[in-house]
């Protein structure tokens, strides 16, 4: 008897580079020793044993025919941020695909909130992760040219990039760039960068970089930023802390969930001048920025690419079991 075949549906494959296409692969290749894998962004009718659909409302046509045509297989449906936060609030599609879902999958334990008892009953939690890079030495008092604060993400309204560049206005020392990797999806987020880019130049968007060279470029910075204003788990937090980079995150639930009730690095939704006073506080203050790394070290081992695997293999082996 051959492997049993697992088809992963994402929104996004390779050439968007962005979260969903990270868990995607990674999952496939926690899985492939197991299970025969397939990724697609839309489910082809083919026969599979199970299928794990990232997105609750994107991936919802692919949701309802797998479960239309194979009732009693495992259908696990990972929620993301728009989802948890926005989706299955108002979009019946989301809704749908929570009902239909034998299992569902948050990435952080702050999501279990907001779904009702039925569902909470069949979701785990997996925390995503990401391979340790060696530390570069970032000692508060080591002094350095640059202080290089990075946002790593594609311009959208969700993820809110003008915070960022905002930031800029409110700087006062002249040693701290604001580093800005990810594509235009909104042109109008494009064109603010560009105008940010010329009227301030401590901040530098550099566009699209490949994942490796993204993550080589966070780990020689001093901090990583999060704006986002809904965030189901962020790959870019791990990155972070596992690269031995603290981060400043807006203060949401997906973001706490991933970072924990007392981190000291949050700042409100939307509030540029408060994110600029926090990293101006982490570039002039050892001890507040030695407080941030001690704080994303003790968060790293929820981020290990074993704990990951190990917890995705259990919830597999316990679907297959009860079917």
């Amino acid at each position: 008897m051959g492997k049993p075949h697992i088809v992963i549906i994402s929104p996004a494959l390779a050439n968007a580079n962005n979260g969903n296409w990270q868990t995607a692969r990674r999952w496939s290749r926690f899985l492939h020793k197991d299970y025969r894998v397939s990724i697609a962004v839309q489910w082809d009718g083919h026969p599979c044993d199970a299928m794990i659909a990232l997105h609750a409302r994107r991936s919802a046509p692919s949701i309802a025919a797998f479960s239309a045509a194979f009732p009693s297989r495992p259908l696990i449906v990972v929620l993301t941020g728009t989802d948890l936060y926005r989706d299955i609030l108002t979009d019946a599609d989301a809704q749908r695909s929570l009902q239909l879902a034998t299992h569902l999958v948050v990435l952080q334990p702050a999501g279990l909130e907001m779904l009702d008892q039925a569902s909470r009953k069949k979701t785990r939690v997996i925390f995503q992760s990401a391979p340790s890079l060696k530390v570069i030495n970032k000692h508060p008092e080591t002094p350095s040219r640059y202080f290089d604060v990075t946002m790593i993400g594609h311009m959208r309204n969700e993820k809110d990039p003008a915070t960022f560049m905002h930031a800029a206005e409110f700087l006062q020392a002249g040693n701290i760039r604001l580093i800005h990797i990810g594509s235009a999806l909104d042109p109008a987020l494009g064109k603010l960068a560009e105008k940010t880019r010329q009227r301030h130049p401590q901040y530098q968007w550099l566009g699209d970089l490949a994942h490796a060279a993204t993550r080589q470029r966070l780990k020689r910075s001093r901090l990583m930023a999060i704006t986002s204003r809904m965030e189901g788990g962020a790959n870019v937090i791990i990155e972070a802390v596992t690269s031995g980079v603290p981060v400043l995150a807006s203060d949401i639930p997906g973001n706490r969930g991933m970072l924990g009730e007392h981190y000291a690095g949050y700042f409100p939704p939307g509030d540029s001048l408060k994110l600029a006073q926090l990293i101006e506080r982490a570039a002039g203050d050892p001890k507040f920025y030695g407080r941030l790394q001690a704080q994303c070290a003790d968060r790293a081992p929820l981020f290990a690419p074993e704990r990951e695997r190990a917890s995705l293999l259990k919830l597999l082996e316990n679907c297959f079991t009860q079917t």
